[in-house]
Formats: C-alpha cells, sequence, structure tokens
C-alpha cells in the first residue's frame, strides 16, 4: 500500500463502543452541562425498548427535553428548518441525534441552522459554515451511513428536487455511541442495504484521488469486516457479536470516506435520491459494479487491493482478470443479500436521464473520483440501471 506524503487532514469525533453503549449518554449530558436537549429521530423507533432505554436514562440526568421526529428517509430541507426554528423556540441546548443516516443528517443540519441563521441549502459546499453550533450526540441504529462520524450532512432540496452536499469539520459530531443493541431490531433487508451503503464508502475512499495513509487504512479494514459479516447480518438468527463487526466496520468505512471522500456511485446516488426519491443504500448497491467497471483501468492496483480484501485470490491474474472477478463478487453478495436491481421508472425520459446526469457531474463526491468521466458515461450507467425491466442479476 503506497503512502502518499501530500499534505492531509484527518477528522473525528469522540467515539465509544460496545455493547449498551447508548447508555452512556445521561455522562455527557452531565459533561456538556446541557439543560434542555433536543432528540431528533425517527417516528418508527420511537416504540423499541432500546428506544426507551435511552429517553429513560436522558429523562434522569434533566427536567426538561424536547423531541423532533419529523424526521424522513432522504431528510428534507423543511424538515431542517422546522427542527432548526423548535430548537431555538425550545430554547435548547445539546442535540442527541438517534437513527440512521436521516436523522443524523436532519440534526447536523438543525446545528447548522440554530446557530448560523438562513436556510439549511445556503451552507452546501466544502466549509461554507463560519459558526460552530452546539454539541452533537450520535447514536447511530444503522451500520451503513456513518454520518455519525462524518464531516458531510447530504439534505434534500425539495423546490428542485436534488441532492445538497454540504462538507465541514462543523459538522463532525461531538461523540459517537457505537451500540449494537439497536442493529438487533433493524429489518433485515435494510440491513443489506445500509451495509452495502457502508462497503460502497470504504470502497470508494480507498480509490479516492484524495486518499490518505490514515484513511487507507481504515477503508482496507472496513472492507474486510464488512465483506466477512454482511452475509450472517441478515439472517435470522444473527447474533449481537456479528451485528457489533458490522457496526465497527462501518465505523471504519465513515472515517475512512469522512476524510478521503467519495466517488462517483455517491454523485450518482445522491442524484437517484433527490430527483427520483430512491432509497439511497439501494442505489449504491446498484450502481457499484457498473462504477467499479468504468473506474478500474484507473487505479488497477487499489482495486486488485480491494478484492483481496473480499477474500478474492489474485495471484497470477491480470488486470482484467481481477476486474472481472471484483464486479462478480459484488454482483453475486449483492444477490445473495437479495437487493434487487431497480425495474424501469416510471415517467422516465430522456429529459429526466440528462436531468440525472447533470446533477451527477455537480455533485462535489465527483471530484475525488479517480477517473475523470463524461456526462455521456454517467448517462450510459443510468439507462443500464433504470431503464432494464429486468436485469440479468436481478433476483
Amino acid at each position: 500500500m503506497e503512502i502518499t506524503m501530500e499534505l492531509r487532514k484527518f477528522v473525528a469525533p469522540e467515539i465509544i463502543t460496545g455493547i449498551d453503549a447508548r447508555m452512556m449518554i445521561g455522562r455527557y449530558i452531565m459533561h456538556f452541562a446541557a439543560k434542555k436537549p433536543m432528540v431528533v429521530t425517527n417516528m418508527d423507533l420511537l416504540s423499541l425498548p432500546w428506544f426507551a432505554d435511552i429517553m429513560d436514562e436522558i429523562k434522569s440526568y434533566v427536567h426538561d427535553y424536547c423531541l423532533f421526529n419529523q424526521v424522513t428517509s432522504n431528510p428534507r430541507d423543511y424538515e431542517v428548518m422546522q427542527g432548526a426554528d423548535k430548537f431555538i423556540s425550545e430554547k435548547c441546548d445539546l442535540i442527541i441525534a438517534i437513527g440512521g443516516g436521516s436523522a443524523i443528517d436532519c440534526a447536523k443540519g438543525i446545528s447548522i441552522v440554530s446557530t448560523n441563521g438562513g436556510n439549511i441549502l445556503d451552507y452546501e459546499g466544502v466549509d461554507e459554515i463560519n459558526l460552530p453550533g452546539p454539541p452533537i450526540i450520535c447514536i447511530p441504529t444503522t451500520a451503513g451511513a456513518s454520518a455519525d462520524v462524518s464531516q458531510f450532512a447530504i439534505i434534500c432540496d425539495t423546490l428542485n428536487m436534488v441532492k445538497k452536499t454540504i462538507i465541514s469539520k462543523k459538522v463532525v459530531p461531538d461523540l459517537a455511541l457505537l451500540d449494537a443493541v439497536p442493529l438487533m431490531t433493524l429489518d433485515p433487508y435494510l440491513t443489506a442495504c445500509t451495509g452495502m451503503d457502508a462497503l460502497t464508502h470504504a470502497i470508494e475512499a480507498y480509490v479516492s484521488n484524495a486518499h490518505s495513509h490514515l484513511a487507507n487504512v481504515h477503508a482496507l479494514e472496513a472492507i474486510r469486516m464488512i465483506g466477512e459479516n454482511i452475509e450472517e447480518s441478515v439472517k435470522t438468527e444473527r447474533s449481537v457479536h456479528t451485528m457489533f463487526k458490522m457496526m465497527l466496520g462501518s465505523l471504519q468505512a465513515g472515517l475512512a470516506f469522512s476524510n478521503a471522500s467519495l466517488g462517483l456511485v455517491h454523485a450518482m446516488a445522491h442524484s437517484m435520491g433527490g430527483l427520483l426519491d430512491l432509497p439511497h443504500g439501494e442505489c449504491n448497491s446498484v450502481l457499484l459494479e457498473h462504477v467499479i467497471d468504468l473506474n478500474f483501468d484507473s487505479v488497477p492496483q487499489r482495486y486488485a487491493d480491494i478484492a483481496e480484501k473480499l477474500n478474492l485470490d489474485t495471484r497470477y491474474k491480470n488486470n482484467d482478470e481481477i476486474k472481472e472477478r471484483l464486479i462478480e463478487k459484488i454482483r453475486t453478495l449483492r444477490t445473495r443479500l437479495k437487493i434487487k436491481g431497480f425495474e424501469e421508472v416510471e415517467g422516465l425520459d430522456d429529459v429526466i436521464l440528462d436531468k440525472l446526469s447533470e446533477e451527477a457531474m455537480d455533485d462535489p463526491c465527483i471530484i475525488t473520483n479517480p477517473k475523470i468521466v463524461t456526462m455521456e458515461e454517467i448517462r450510459t450507467i443510468f439507462e443500464k440501471v433504470l431503464r432494464n425491466k429486468k436485469h440479468d442479476n436481478e433476483v
């Protein structure tokens, strides 16, 4: 593994891992001297026993708190603005995000707006936030998004139907409590999709043109851990030990992509999520093999490293053979996880395909893709995954 000597930075929050790490929440409420925290979460988590445990712990440390549960998948700009208004009007002083990437990204947006004012979409881009917001504590409930350790926030611009990317160390959470217990109630299909999201994070971070030695170490370990455990994680009899390893894999992937950024898979997935409102993990899963095929010749050795971490024998194989085996591995994994390709999107036409391609070209993630791609190449991939009624590799 080569070591770059170019200038690089590496940012990360305080991280606590282990069974029942979520129950450390009270100690950190005291650490931040919070009087009235806001809990940002999804409506469907409220009835789960482990969620009740967290709330009981919070209530034992503060006399008052505020609950904001109006968060949907692919979090919307207006949800952030509603949350920020509530945070300010209720005079809250700490944000506790409980959920997957949507809840955590919404919490990050609330933190930005509550301190800096304006509209959340004003902060699109890199380092556009002037003031740090209130402290953010994250308790992730999926092993995939890694928003709990990253300097990314993805928010939907509902007027233009596009996902906006906000990148700043000011949205890196102050604390991540990584506990495998919440993952035990996660739907197996969502487990598969979020797990493939994490694998995509690690792969794109490793081949990113902004990779660094520190990010490389985390990316390769993430690929190994997720590759070894993702199929077990979707089984009915999955163990908390397996889910803990998936969470650690997601953590490693998050530390990698937060600092090395991503690539074409995420640029295209953001476009699909914004314009078509398709699930992010499914988009990444379906796009990954096509982007590897496009990118491979730009950084063949790095993809060979990835293949080895996925337990593929690359000895005495040429680049074409390694590429074929790696793509087949990703395709087979997706099939075993029962993540299907998309049927033709209703109303899909050349105008929408052009719009999808334009938005992907404008996404910040494309800057660190290892290959400079054309809009026509992107459009070709969109046609493959969205225009076919049935894919050859679909379950």
